[in-house]
């Protein structure tokens, strides 16, 4: 796969309102923060609820050795206002064979429904398509998550299939929407 040098990759992409940055040691406070607060692993199968104390840091660490191997590339959405983490989104499980990668976020709660994650994922196509040369981003959202699906949607992921009562969270069966964009499609939109 034609794909730039990890050492000349970009770690921080600017935004209207966020840009996102690779995540550091120093995030591990402020993601601490806006995870442990109930409602936010609620439609995520990474983010454990209660989240340990020690889970951002062992977290971040992993996500570094990951992005290093060119694996996955985990972004924190950080607030133009305040500088701050809060929340992130990562290009997961990169294949570099078939040039395909899986797309996750999760957002504060305090900054839900203002658009930010949809602007995330949005740098995040520009990363994956325009510094990777991705042909073909995927994610999949819980069914009865609206919010994540909208976010999808916005961006113009194609919703490709259902797997029915696939995941099983807390004691209840979701289906799992596949969604896809394709690097043709992405970049019918900037036109």
């Amino acid at each position: 796969m034609p794909r730039k040098s990890l050492k000349t990759l970009p770690t921080i992409i600017q935004g209207r309102r966020i840009s996102i940055r690779k995540l550091t040691l120093a995030d591990a406070d402020d993601i601490y923060r806006q995870v442990r607060v109930k409602g936010i692993a609620r439609w995520t199968l990474a983010l454990p609820y209660p989240y340990p104390k020690d889970g951002a840091i062992k977290h971040i660490r992993q996500q570094q050795r990951l992005w290093r191997l060119g694996k996955t590339y985990s972004f924190a959405i950080v607030s133009q206002d305040t500088g701050r983490p809060i929340g992130a989104v990562a290009l997961n499980r990169v294949d570099t064979k078939h040039r395909c990668a899986e797309v996750g976020y999760w957002l504060g709660k305090k900054y839900w429904g203002k658009g930010i994650v949809t602007e995330a994922v949005q740098l995040l196509l520009q990363f994956g398509f325009e510094q990777l040369k991705l042909y073909r981003i995927f994610a999949m959202a819980m069914g009865p998550n609206i919010g994540s699906r909208r976010v999808l949607e916005k961006c113009r992921f194609t919703q490709e299939g259902i797997l029915r009562q696939a995941v099983l969270r807390y004691g209840k069966r979701h289906n799992f929407i596949n969604y896809g964009i394709l690097r043709t499609e992405y970049k019918k939109q900037l036109t």
